[in-house]
This record gives C-alpha cells, sequence and structure tokens, in this order.
C-alpha cells in the first residue's frame, strides 16, 4: 500500500528540515532534540480528575518516576482497572512527558488509570536496567494496587517501540511471577535481535526510523553484542534463554506497514499465536513507526487509537 498522504508530507518537512539524525547525536542531544519534536504532532492532551507523579523503588536500591493518570476519582470500594504504560525511544530518549498525551488517552477513552513508568535510560544505564526497571515497576503496582484505588486483579502492560520491548518482557516475567495480566499492549514493538527481515531493508531509509538509528540506540543499550542473544532483549528470536510463551497474557498488536519493524511484530504475533495465546494483530497502512503520536496531523490515527482503546476496555472489563 502506498503511504498514507499525510504521512508523506511528515516525511516531507523532515527531509527538507535537514536535522541531524540520532545517531550523529550524543545520547543528552538526541534526548532533547526527541523530547523538543515529540508533541508537535501529538494530540491535544485530554484533561483527567488527577495527575500524580509517585518514586517507585527498585532492586538496586534507586527511585524510579512513575506518573499516575486518574481520569475519574479514585474509590476504594470500587478500584479501577490500570495500564501499566512503557514509553518508546530506543532505551535511550523519551519519558513520562514525552508520551503524555496518549496516556491521557488511554485513561480517558479506556476508562483506566494509566501508571506511565520512567525507567532509567541509555547509555547511563545498560542492558538489562530498563527490563528490571520495568518489571519492578510493575510488580509494585500490583503489590500497592488496592491502596492507590488500582483493581490488582485488571492489570494490562503497554508500550510503543523500545515500550513495546519491556511489555513483551513483563508479561512473561509476571506470567512466572503469578500476576495475572489481561493484556499487552504492543504497539510496533521491537523484538529481534537482528535486524534482517524483508521490512528492514525496504524502510531503512527514508521513513522516519531509520537502520542506523536503530543500531545506534542498540550501541547504547547493550553492554555488547552478546547481549542480542537475551529473550529479554529479543523475545522474538534470541539464543540465550528463551522462554515458553504457553499462558501469558492475551496481546494485541499494532503494527505499521511502513515500519522497519512490521515483519518483526508478524512473527511475534504468530509466535505467541502458536503457544496458544490469543493475539489481535493489526496492521495499519500507509503508516510509519512513531504514527501513533502523529494523530494531531493525521486524521486516520484515531481509527489505531480507538483499535487500542477498545482492545484495553474490553480487556479490562470487570
Amino acid at each position: 500500500m502506498p503511504l498514507n498522504p499525510k504521512i508523506a508530507q511528515i516525511l516531507e518537512m523532515v527531509a527538507r528540515a535537514k536535522r541531524p539524525p540520532y545517531h550523529t547525536l550524543t545520547a543528552q542531544e538526541a534526548r532533547a532534540a526527541y523530547a523538543m519534536s515529540a508533541q508537535i504532532l501529538d494530540i491535544a492532551p485530554k484533561p483527567m480528575f488527577d495527575v500524580q507523579d509517585i518514586d517507585i523503588p527498585t532492586r538496586d536500591g534507586a527511585k524510579i518516576r512513575t506518573r499516575l493518570y486518574f481520569p475519574f476519582e479514585p474509590t476504594w470500594t470500587q478500584p479501577a482497572p490500570a495500564l501499566v504504560f512503557f514509553h518508546g525511544g530506543g532505551f535511550t530518549v523519551g519519558g513520562i512527558d514525552t508520551h503524555d498525551a496518549l496516556c491521557r488517552k488511554f485513561a480517558c477513552d479506556a476508562g483506566c488509570v494509566v501508571a506511565s513508568v520512567d525507567y532509567r535510560l541509555a547509555p547511563e544505564h545498560k542492558f538489562p536496567v530498563a527490563v528490571d526497571d520495568a518489571f519492578d515497576a510493575l510488580t509494585w503496582l500490583h503489590a500497592e494496587a488496592e491502596t492507590l484505588g488500582i483493581d490488582p486483579a485488571r492489570l494490562a502492560v503497554g508500550g510503543d517501540s523500545a515500550g513495546g520491548t519491556l511489555a513483551t518482557v513483563c508479561a512473561v516475567l509476571a506470567r512466572d511471577a503469578g500476576i495475572a495480566l489481561r493484556l499487552q499492549l504492543l504497539i510496533y514493538a521491537g523484538v529481534s535481535a537482528r535486524q534482517q527481515t524483508e521490512s528492514h531493508r525496504r524502510f531503512a531509509e527514508g521513513f522516519l526510523l531509520s537502520g542506523e538509528t536503530i543500531q545506534w540506540f542498540f550501541e547504547q543499550y547493550l553492554n555488547d553484542d552478546s547481549d542480542r542473544d537475551d529473550w529479554r532483549f529479543a523475545p522474538l528470536d534470541a539464543a540465550r534463554g528463551q522462554p515458553n510463551y504457553e499462558g501469558v497474557a492475551p496481546a494485541w498488536i499494532g503494527a505499521a506497514d511502513h515500519d522497519p519493524l512490521f515483519d518483526e511484530d508478524v512473527a511475534y504475533a504468530r509466535k505467541l499465536a502458536d503457544a496458544g495465546v490469543s493475539v489481535t494483530l493489526k496492521r495499519y497502512e500507509g503508516m510509519i513507526h512513531e504514527f501513533f503520536k502523529m494523530g494531531g496531523f493525521v486524521p486516520e490515527v484515531a481509527d489505531a487509537h480507538a483499535d487500542a482503546v477498545a482492545a484495553l476496555r474490553s480487556a479490562l472489563a470487570a
């Protein structure tokens, strides 16, 4: 399918701007550049009943900020379902603020609390710190759910891009820890150890997320190339520690058909289905990586938002 006309227009604007690609910058410069551009094409942030930033302890004694979005007044007699969300950004850029509008959208439209986790970033914090932070946040929120007005029996995990990677891993770790999740909401998640698919070849240049930038992100995050073999980095095809996926939470996977990650998302959906996991794979034609954060400029993004919200609402129903 051809590119969506509005997406093509975005790519033309990006090309004309001639901004330096992330892989030519330092991590700190890349973070600043991403933060400056993150809201330009995004939807307007929806109002919440309350927004709270809390600190969650991690296994190594650090504390990570997590933002709780309450679309309605919390009540302890009727605790609310919740989505634990991990932002994208190649484990190197992004944060709570860059994904604020998307989290507000999920909270308001799905009728759930959203906990957006500010896991620590590379290169200051190498693999597997992001994974450990993500699961530490999930287990703490599960343990403390009732004090927050959250129903521990109605939890989902989700994320976009690298955040989707973290959500896939948390789904497996949660199963092993006896935490029953209702859904893993995976938005163009990265799940492959090495980028050798046809979509990686076709869309390596000119579609926002380049092959060089992907490898640069991984260079920031991984200690060395052997980390690619760890399943916590590559749930699809890692050579080391690959778990059984039977019994993990059902998955909703949103994939953009002009995204380098498209083929690995399709393959991961098949891997989960082969393990008996209920999977919904949605292919968004004419879309590119990061399109979930372009809803302020691309009208068709609203359809993808609605699909994700419907999956959340259904999975988290009482």
